[in-house]
């Protein structure tokens, strides 16, 4: 009732699809509603993701585009109604690939966060840090959410699961940066800023550690590909994360885009990706991508 006729709706969500948003409301309603996601900090990261329905005007979707190019400096990349849109739909895949192989595996999280930080292009927070940063309290939603809408056939839900250790950190308050400490923390009832990180084994603190793989000194050298060439456990974490990650980017176009680009921008400008997907693909060789999925027995996308 308050809405002047004409006005542009849309929503920040970062996974419920517009469809879903849209339904049983007015067609008049339908006609000026959109989603525009931004991603956080919104002042620092250039990424809007805008999300139009069927029943979107015209007019609606290029003013908001304009203002948002225009008005607020963002690069706008079009998303297709799909769960997580572009950027969430990869990112969650690939954060949750890097927590579950890393306890698999028996990795530390500082071992973990030194092969998926700055030796694949990734900021330094890797896979844990990044998720003190967002909030383990919001993994659970966002996870059961992206379980809920995708189809049994994504390959989401081989990854799929909630481990007792995270479930037992959020019921005690340890929800990350905005809680008493997350997968890092600094020690408490010390003046000393004495760092610390959990033990994916026991759930304790101990003194973090600064591992030097030998895997991250061959990508120093060697790049991307000797990283994920080298044998040590490390190396091959970031091949098991990586080689999945990838090529589940490769195979949801024009699902959740109609170009490759789209993909890039959203990893590089809302995850901070140095580089997106199809040019880490690039740097490695498709060729040589393709015949390292074959030897894992994995499916090469087409």
């Amino acid at each position: 009732a308050a809405r002047k006729p004409g006005s542009i709706v849309s929503s920040n969500t970062s996974t419920l699809p517009l469809s879903v948003l849209t339904d049983g409301i007015a067609d008049s309603l339908k006609a000026d509603f959109l989603i525009t996601h931004f991603f956080n900090p919104p002042r620092y990261l250039r990424l809007l993701e805008v999300v139009a329905g069927e029943h979107t005007r015209a007019e609606a979707l290029a003013a908001v585009r304009r203002f948002g190019d225009h008005g607020l400096g963002k690069t706008i990349v079009p998303c297709k109604d799909t769960p997580g849109f572009i950027a969430n739909r990869i990112g969650i895949y690939w954060l949750q690939c890097g927590v579950v192989r890393a306890m698999d595996e028996g990795l530390t999280i500082e071992e973990a966060d030194a092969v998926m930080g700055r030796p694949a292009g990734i900021p330094k927070t890797g896979i844990f840090g990044l998720l003190d940063m967002v909030g383990l309290d919001l993994m659970p939603h966002v996870l059961g959410g992206m379980a809920e809408a995708l189809p049994e056939t994504d390959p989401f839900h081989e990854v799929f699961c909630e481990p007792e250790l995270i479930k037992r950190m959020i019921e005690d308050g340890y929800t990350g940066r905005k809680g008493k400490g997350g997968f890092y923390r600094l020690k408490p009832d010390t003046r000393d800023r004495i760092k610390e990180a959990v033990d994916l084994g026991t759930g304790r603190y101990r003194t973090a550690e600064r591992p030097k793989p030998d895997s991250v000194a061959a990508a120093k050298k060697g790049g991307l590909k000797a990283l994920l060439e080298h044998s040590d456990k490390t190396g091959r974490y970031a091949w098991w994360v990586l080689s999945r990650t990838l090529s589940y980017a490769a195979r949801l176009v024009p699902e959740i885009s109609d170009d490759i680009t789209g993909v890039d921008d959203a990893m590089r400008l809302g995850y901070n990706w140095k580089f997106g997907p199809f040019e880490l693909i690039d740097q490695l060789g498709g060729d040589w991508f393709a015949e390292r999925l074959k030897a894992d027995g994995m499916e090469v996308p087409k």
